[in-house]
């Protein structure tokens, strides 16, 4: 099969791959970069853990043949940290309300909750819990991880209106 030269952006750098038509977005960045923080799980769509962003949108990599990736820019969960390097606060709320426990779908939970915060600053509880109704996780109640999204959000309201 004829392989095609995918170019995209991936966590601020620019990448090219050679893909075949058929390659997921998520076999690219785990196989052909090596990002593996992004996981897969179910390969159907239905439990969110391969959540990355796609020009800011929350995509299930599972599901995004590659080449649709062509000229975009993709963060991953390795991508999701302050310019200067440092965890992103939402994922220090997540370890600090201890939302996880195996960690095998946190990556795809905060990729779907940042693009939330992004999008919507002061996202209410229900429009957090349906921002995260597309992920499972089968160790937890989603309460911890509801929590620790919400005290993510007041944290960024706070960094946002104390700033200059």
């Amino acid at each position: 099969m004829p392989r095609q030269l995918l170019r995209m952006r991936v966590n601020g750098r620019d990448v090219e791959v050679l893909v075949r038509p058929y390659d997921v977005l998520l076999d690219v960045l785990r196989e052909n970069l090596n990002l593996v923080g992004t996981k897969r799980g179910c390969d159907m769509g239905t439990c969110g853990c391969c959540t990355v962003h796609i020009d800011g949108r929350a995509r299930l990599s599972c599901l995004t043949i590659a080449a649709e990736a062509e000229g975009r820019d993709v963060t991953t969960i390795e991508g999701l940290v302050t310019p200067d390097g440092l965890l992103h606060p939402l994922q220090e709320c997540w370890a600090q309300a201890g939302a996880s426990q195996c960690g095998f779908c946190s990556p795809g939970f905060l990729m779907a909750s940042s693009a939330l915060l992004r999008d919507r600053p002061r996202a209410t509880r229900g429009e957090i819990e349906d921002a995260i109704s597309g992920n499972v996780c089968r160790c937890t109640g989603f309460v911890k991880i509801v929590e620790a999204v919400e005290t993510a959000r007041d944290r960024l309201l706070e960094e946002q209106e104390g700033a200059p």
